[in-house]
């Protein structure tokens, strides 16, 4: 019965939801295929020091995420195509120019336009799945198969990219060049083929970009969701970054095959539990959802505040509970997210919720602060409140809901 009504679904999916979910499969692996060895090429060819790479990559995502936020307004005012169509002009541009680039000040202007075809392309791409699907239930579904594909590419596009032997090589980025390209031509076809009623619709009720910003000063509820969502993304960067730190410092026995073996849990844990988490929570409120999800998170930093440091399985079974959480929380967010936005605003809220993405760009600064001035039980503790303090907004932000 399940299935027959997932199948359902499915069939009411436009050509053009297809399109926004395959293409973000193949922006995301095409991406991730190069992207991890650009410090290779950094340090290789250019020789930049550690400190100037960082420098360097985390001030481009910086710059990606600001952009996203303007850029969200944008797309409501003048049509979800046009931002899509800029990104993926973009991306063919900034990864053609990594792949040919030998100057490093070139190189260095690539990499910062390299950063922007995400941004510019998720507001738009969230909006588009909303705006094609008129059922909650159908919205809701396209974005878990969202966020699934996208964990899908990133985690298929590295492994892919040592397959095929692109351990650094500087030319290899125009693969990724070649699949904006591809994306580009199926938005061609299927915008001819799609039932584009939010590109007819009148644009005169959008507001520009400082009465946009009046309008979300006065949105409470949003606001404190906002907060909430940064404290949740500060809390899970810290595994991508002050766990290894941590456990590095601990000198811990076999560590390469351990931070392995964390990666594959998280995304086997990921891929195999979304969906089976997503019927299981189908007739809970998105406020339910969001505070169980920021409840296992807090359990997984405690559990890792108090893990035995040289205990292999320990440090599996915390990020098998992380990634339970990640599960849970992320798809969930980006539906409370399109729930709370009026259907004229959809890319400016998806935009404007990209600014949670600071707290993964704030993660290893503050982790590694505390883990300077204190240690690694310190900081998961404080990561602890955090999720708290996260799951305490979103009630703040229900009860703001409710007293409109």
């Amino acid at each position: 019965m399940e299935l027959t009504h997932f199948s359902t679904q499915v069939t009411r999916f436009t050509p053009l939801v297809w399109t926004m979910l395959l293409g973000n499969f193949f922006v995301r692996a095409s991406y991730y295929m190069v992207w991890p060895f650009l410090a290779v090429i950094l340090y290789t060819k250019f020789s930049l020091s550690a400190t100037e790479v960082g420098v360097l990559l985390t001030g481009s995502a910086v710059f990606a995420v600001l952009l996203g936020f303007y850029t969200g307004n944008l797309a409501d005012r003048f049509g979800r195509f046009k931002v899509l169509y800029a990104a993926v002009i973009v991306g063919v541009l900034a990864f053609s120019a990594l792949a040919i680039a030998e100057q490093l000040w070139s190189f260095c202007v690539a990499i910062f336009f390299a950063c922007m075809p995400r941004t510019l392309w998720d507001a738009p791409s969230k909006a588009l799945l909303s705006d094609e699907l008129e059922r909650d239930e159908d919205r809701e579904l396209a974005l878990h198969l969202l966020y699934f594909l996208v964990n899908v590419g990133a985690a298929l596009g590295p492994l892919f990219g040592l397959w095929a032997g692109l351990n650094g090589e500087q030319f290899s980025f125009i693969y990724t060049a070649i699949a904006y390209l591809a994306l580009f031509f199926a938005l061609l076809l299927k915008q001819r083929q799609a039932n584009v009623r939010h590109e007819v619709s009148e644009k005169t009720n959008v507001p520009h970009f400082r009465q946009w910003l009046q309008l979300l000063r006065q949105d409470s509820k949003f606001l404190w969701a906002l907060v909430a969502t940064f404290l949740v993304y500060l809390v899970f960067g810290q595994g991508d970054s002050s766990l290894i730190q941590y456990l590095t410092r601990a000198d811990v026995p076999e560590l390469a095959l351990l931070i392995s073996s964390l990666i594959v849990a998280n995304s086997l844990v990921i891929v195999v539990c979304q969906f089976p988490l997503l019927h299981v929570m189908k007739s809970w409120s998105i406020q339910n959802r969001l505070l169980v999800g920021g409840a296992v998170l807090a359990v997984s930093q405690l559990m890792m505040a108090f893990a035995d440091v040289n205990s292999f399985w320990a440090w599996i079974v915390c990020v098998v509970v992380l990634s339970l959480s990640e599960a849970i929380l992320f798809s969930n967010i980006n539906i409370h997210i399109d729930r709370m936005a009026p259907a004229h605003l959809k890319a400016s809220y998806f935009g404007a919720a990209g600014l949670c993405s600071l707290g993964f760009a704030l993660a290893p600064l503050v982790g590694g602060l505390i883990l300077d001035i204190a240690n690694g039980t310190l900081l998961f503790l404080t990561m602890v409140v955090a999720s708290l303090v996260a799951m305490w907004l979103y009630k703040v932000a229900q009860r703001s809901e409710m007293d409109e």
